[in-house]
């Protein structure tokens, strides 16, 4: 027989249930072919379907367009702050980067300072970087992407843009001299950590302006990559995730980066190791390259691509 819609309370006749009770019904779409009647555990609530979808666009993968507009809205956002809060924000976070150092030198204190020690000791360089970022404070080298995405998109925010860079660059500095006065000038540290921090920090201070620079440039680079990749994830998991594996390369490799290795360098430098000459020309050569790294290397090509499409 060729199936034909009909209603189904009117179309229950066909079983002889005209008496049949309501309950009955919902066994059956409402809208259903005659003999292709379909059981109501495949019907499809609206309500489900509607969050189902909305799952499956919060769990795709974004596209590099998406990314790069929640990655200027994040910008706009911040751009709209006052100067006072984000210096105050910007201060918090180079406090808070000392965590860094702090974790690996913690590690260093118990096993010693060896290969393998020192991998381990890198596991915890993350910790500063996860705390900051998933905290929403201002760190300076984040800010090579943000912002410049969006003044490249729309060039009137460039002096707004340099306004936030110039504050929170020198709200950081300031941050990571406190947690360098904490971790020098005070017993809140044991001997063996404080110790370490210091020998982190004149090792960290040691080279040539250009070998200083291209590390930095590695280190600018992958800051405003956990930047961008962290913009297309959907959830605080995955952002620790990828904050954790990126910035592991940061320690592991031991690459300038003009906030976090301030923190050492400044303890080591209030501690009488090493000179203010030393710290400032290490500070201006690592931040030129983290500017370039984070700049030229992902938001300029970042936003080409994204244009090109």
């Amino acid at each position: 027989m060729r199936c034909r819609n009909v209603n189904v309370r009117q179309g229950l006749s066909i079983f002889g249930a005209a008496g049949a009770s309501t309950a009955f019904t919902d066994l059956f779409y409402r809208q259903a072919d005659v003999g292709c009647l379909k059981p109501a555990t495949e019907l499809q609530n609206p309500m489900a379907m509607s969050q189902q979808e909305e799952t499956a666009v919060e769990t795709r993968r974004r596209t590099a367009s998406e990314i790069f507009e929640a990655a200027t809205e994040s910008a706009r956002s911040e751009l709209k702050r006052s100067s006072s809060s984000l210096g105050i924000s910007g201060f918090a976070a180079g406090i808070t980067l000392g965590l860094t150092g702090l974790g690996v030198a913690s590690i260093r204190g118990m096993l010693g300072s060896g290969p393998w020690q020192q991998f381990v000791a890198s596991l915890l360089y993350p910790v500063g970087f996860i705390t900051v970022i998933i905290g929403r404070q201002q760190l300076f080298t984040e800010n090579t992407l943000y912002p410049v995405v969006l003044s490249l998109d729309e060039p009137g925010h460039w002096l707004n843009s340099l306004r936030l860079w110039v504050i929170v660059f020198c709200a950081n500095i300031a941050g990571a001299i406190v947690f360098a006065g904490l971790a020098s000038h005070t017993t809140a540290l044991g001997p063996r950590i404080t110790s370490q921090l210091i020998e982190m920090g004149g090792e960290a201070a040691t080279g040539t302006f250009a070998h200083i620079f291209w590390s930095g440039v590695v280190g600018g680079w992958v800051i405003a990559l956990v930047a961008w990749v962290v913009s297309a994830s959907h959830w605080t998991i995955g952002q620790v995730a990828v904050i954790w594996l990126l910035t592991f390369i940061i320690g592991a490799g031991h690459f300038a980066h003009c906030v976090a290795s301030s923190c050492e360098i400044l303890t080591a430098m209030l501690a009488g190791s090493v000179p203010a000459f030393t710290y400032l020309h290490w500070l201006a050569a690592a931040t030129v390259g983290n500017i370039a790294g984070g700049v030229v290397i992902v938001s300029v090509l970042n936003y080409a691509q994204v244009r090109q499409e």
